[in-house]
């Protein structure tokens, strides 16, 4: 089994990954507002609209650059996100039912209480489709802005919020995948069942060849596309195949009952060999980090974060809805379910993390930006509803931002202080 402080070693390097791309989220997201506000406004909506793709025999493929980004690039995102859930799970800090209790109760309420928040908003109509919305988390901002908040954050507290954040981004993907799909297509599900199997069972064997998993997955991809479930949903199922273990760490070194001390011997030493070799989960994990969340990221803030003047001005129920659902919700829910958890035995907070400093973060985790903008394009087609969830998201997630980091240093000046 990996050693703990090789698992916190991972987590380290995730967490400043995630933590520098948000400012450049920030750049990108106001690049977005300024250019879209800008004389230039038209280059931005031309980039926008443009189209690529073509026809190959009977595979047809044309889409404008914003829908690339959202169903093409997106995947792959997703696709890094299912990586970081099924490490989580198996060896991380969802590995432990008991350590796992904190975040998935603190998930579950911050999710479940901004979609009643939201629905209270919008009971009936068009409007109310929108209430997944203000269930997500944008990992990134949550973990950047956390970080500012200086080294004095306890260990626990990043690995909390990090942990609240995946299972948030596990509920989404079943949001997305049951709630905001197309009319379903069965031959094409039929289809897409093909190229998962293969991967499943190349998988299962400790197939470590990750561009045998791309090739499949680009099938997977069109497959899923065509069937109506979005295309995102692809990038989780296809991540869920990929070998946590190295190649040959399953392997056992034939011999007889006479060999029996150089058949452990040798076990013992390709085990070590093994353990010392990087999982193609790994090698997946450490390759998309970066492009995830330096291009893939950026680029989405900057197809979806233009919003119109005017249409910062378009405030209803929709906005209501987001805003109040992000910024109150998420820290009533979570804060809620902790309490309960706590109450009942379930859980109990970590070493060295006060209840203010949970409360820092559970601010945090109302910064929505790339997941709740996601869940928005899906909701709404209608331009007005599309843009009354912008201004909410925006919104909540710069106050939530900004509120969170208020109340970690706050919680944090109140630490003993250390003599040198």
């Amino acid at each position: 089994m990996r050693p703990r402080h090789a698992t916190a070693q991972l987590f380290d390097r995730f967490f400043q990954s995630e933590s520098a791309s948000g400012i450049l989220l920030i750049a990108s997201a106001l690049l977005a507002f300024v250019w879209v506000n800008s004389p230039l406004s038209a280059s931005y909506l031309g980039l926008q609209h443009w189209s690529l793709g073509g026809e190959w025999g009977p595979i047809v493929l044309k889409k404008s650059l914003h829908h690339w980004v959202n169903d093409g690039l997106m995947a792959v995102f997703f696709f890094l996100v299912g990586l970081e859930i099924k490490r989580e799970l198996r060896i991380g800090e969802l590995s432990d039912r008991r350590r796992a209790a904190l975040p998935a109760l603190a998930a579950l309420g911050g999710m479940i209480v901004p979609a009643l928040i939201f629905v209270g908003f919008n009971s009936s109509g068009d409007t109310a489709r929108g209430w997944g919305i203000p269930m997500a988390t944008d990992i990134a901002f949550a973990l950047g802005v956390l970080r500012l908040a200086g080294p004095a954050v306890p260990h626990p507290l990043k690995v909390f919020l990090a942990a609240l954040a995946i299972v948030d981004d596990l509920g989404a993907v079943l949001v997305v995948a049951l709630f905001y799909t197309e009319q379903i297509s069965a031959p094409y599900l039929v289809l897409a069942a093909a190229p998962l199997l293969a991967a499943s069972l190349y998988g299962s064997r400790g197939g470590a060849r990750l561009t045998v998993y791309a090739g499949l997955g680009l099938l997977l991809w069109y497959f899923m596309l065509k069937s109506g479930v979005h295309a995102t949903v692809a990038g989780v199922l296809l991540a869920l195949t990929v070998p946590l273990r190295p190649a040959g760490a399953h392997a056992r070194p034939a011999g007889t009952h006479a060999h029996a001390a150089s058949a452990h011997a040798a076990r013992g030493r390709a085990e070590a060999v093994a353990s010392a070799t990087p999982s193609p989960l790994e090698r997946a994990e450490h390759g998309l980090q970066r492009p995830c969340a330096f291009v893939i990221m950026p680029l989405f803030a900057l197809m979806n974060a233009g919003l119109l003047l005017e249409e910062a001005s378009s405030v209803g129920r929709i906005s209501a809805g987001v805003f109040v659902g992000l910024l109150l919700g998420k820290p009533l829910g979570i804060l809620g379910m902790v309490a309960l958890g706590i109450r009942a035995g379930w859980t109990a907070l970590p070493r060295g993390v006060s209840i203010r400093m949970l409360t820092g973060a559970a601010c945090l985790a109302g910064i929505g930006f790339t997941m709740s903008l996601f869940i928005s394009t899906l909701a709404y087609a209608e331009p007005s509803y599309l843009a009354q969830a912008k201004v909410g998201v925006l919104a909540a997630s710069v106050i939530a931002a900004l509120l969170g980091l208020l109340v970690t240093r706050a919680s944090l000046a109140q630490l003993p202080r250390t003599n040198p």
